[in-house]
């Protein structure tokens, strides 16, 4: 035998396993069909996981838009109803007289109160208001002798329809209790005479029914008159609970808080 035959080399092989049958049939650089398939596995969920991703963010921003959205209207501001005064109305040289709420555009009754959602760990705004307002004041030297205003609340509209329709069973119950009226009970006086186009700021003290509820309350109000108009603007803090009202909740989803704001925004002219 020739030696070269002897060597251990020739027959290392024999002591080695065979190799896979994968790596001994298929050329370097093909794929095989179930490196194919593995691949077209991943490819499948990396889609699906964006696709899922997608859906997402289109939801967030849907929740984001239709539900957390802040859309609550600007607070009451004198010198909006005071910009809608008619022009070419007869200017009077004292605000001495019996005035009358004029209806326009910027003239309202509303509530603001916060609404909860996901347990109250987010806040939303939301603000209502209605058009339907009327009321006297009469007016003698720096003083308010007396005041009435009564708004209808079945009036009221919001940004969300549903919200509109819950307050009439719910919360406010306007179906049952349609209007809410305030009627002041101490003259409001100014620390001097009048100037037309200058703001005052007073505290108005008298009787709020709300709810088939009548309580006395406070409201913050500023007014200016200009010769022709009286314009007002104001707020006062309402309990719910005051007012015989209990918040609106839909468990798991939303409730409304247990306070809020009454606001109002007037027009005046000579009655």
């Amino acid at each position: 035998m020739d030696r070269a035959d002897q060597s251990p080399d020739r027959h290392l092989h024999l002591l080695l396993p065979d190799p896979p049958l994968d790596a001994r049939c298929v050329p370097r650089g093909r794929l095989t069909v179930s490196d194919t398939s593995r691949r077209r596995r991943v490819s499948r969920t990396g889609k699906v996981l964006a696709g899922v991703a997608v859906a997402l963010v289109v939801a967030g921003v849907g929740v984001w838009w239709f539900v957390l959205r802040d859309t609550a209207a600007p607070k009451p501001r004198v010198d909006a109803v005071a910009a809608s005064a008619p022009t070419g109305a007869e200017s009077r040289s004292s605000p001495d007289g019996a005035w009358a709420v004029k209806p326009s555009d910027t003239v309202f009754v509303g509530y603001r109160i916060q609404e909860l959602f996901a347990a109250a760990t987010v806040k939303r705004t939301a603000t209502g208001r209605t058009p339907k307002v009327r009321g006297t004041m009469s007016v003698s030297g720096r003083t308010v002798s007396a005041a009435q205003v009564v708004a209808d609340l079945t009036g009221l509209t919001s940004d969300q329809a549903r919200r509109d329709s819950a307050i009439r069973e719910r919360g406010l119950e306007t179906d049952r209790f349609p209007e809410t009226t305030f009627t002041l009970t101490a003259p409001i006086t100014i620390p001097s005479a009048p100037v037309r186009g200058t703001s005052y700021r007073v505290t108005a003290t008298g009787d709020l029914t709300l709810h088939g509820v009548t309580r006395s309350v406070q409201v913050a109000l500023e007014a200016k008159w200009n010769g022709a108009t009286i314009a007002v603007a104001g707020s006062a803090p309402v309990v719910l609970g005051d007012y015989g009202m209990a918040p609106i909740r839909i468990p798991g989803f939303i409730e409304t808080d247990d306070r809020g704001t009454l606001e109002l925004q007037l027009l005046f002219v000579p009655a």
